[in-house]
């Protein structure tokens, strides 16, 4: 199966995009367990790397929690917007377009740092490149559903963290 479909058309992958839900969380669920085969930091950087590591974790955590709590009963794992709900583009949505996807990155990233996985680095670019993917997916999805998106996109340039990405 091409990734890209003629036209720059990314693959629903399932009813609702249930595949890019079920990819996804076995990213994640590796990058948990990738902690097992962290190699620890050396004593001079293991204060650091915990400190790093759990700023990530807090923020990761805070943009998942905000971006859900906004979002109200528009939630879901799924890429493909419900028909009944209106864009949500206020409060976090007003700085960037997936918070939740961003927070999910800050958080798997933050578990990476803490924990030395050289594995769970490699896991993460991974995660970073898919969740780019399934954001674009869930974007095509939002511009048929939202003739507004495209003005909400143009003034929401940051895709995932807020001032950042």
């Amino acid at each position: 199966m091409r990734l890209v479909r003629e036209g720059g058309r990314l693959p629903e992958l399932g009813t609702r995009g249930w595949g890019w839900v079920a990819i996804q969380a076995v990213l994640i669920v590796a990058i948990l367990l990738s902690a097992g085969a962290g190699l620890g930091w050396p004593e001079r950087l293991e204060t650091a790397a915990s400190i790093v590591g759990g700023v990530l974790l807090g923020l990761g955590s805070l943009l998942l929690a905000v971006g859900g709590l906004r979002l109200g009963a528009s939630l879901t794992p799924l890429p493909e917007p419900h028909d009944r709900n209106a864009l949500t583009t206020s409060g976090v949505y007003a700085l960037a377009r997936h918070p939740m996807y961003g927070g999910g990155l800050l958080f798997a990233l933050g578990w990476t740092i803490v924990f030395a996985s050289v594995a769970g680095a490699v896991l993460w670019l991974l995660l970073v490149a898919f969740v780019e993917l399934k954001s674009r997916r869930e974007e095509q999805w939002l511009a048929e559903r939202h003739p507004d998106y495209a003005e909400y996109r143009r003034r929401t340039p940051h895709r995932f963290i807020p001032f950042v990405y």
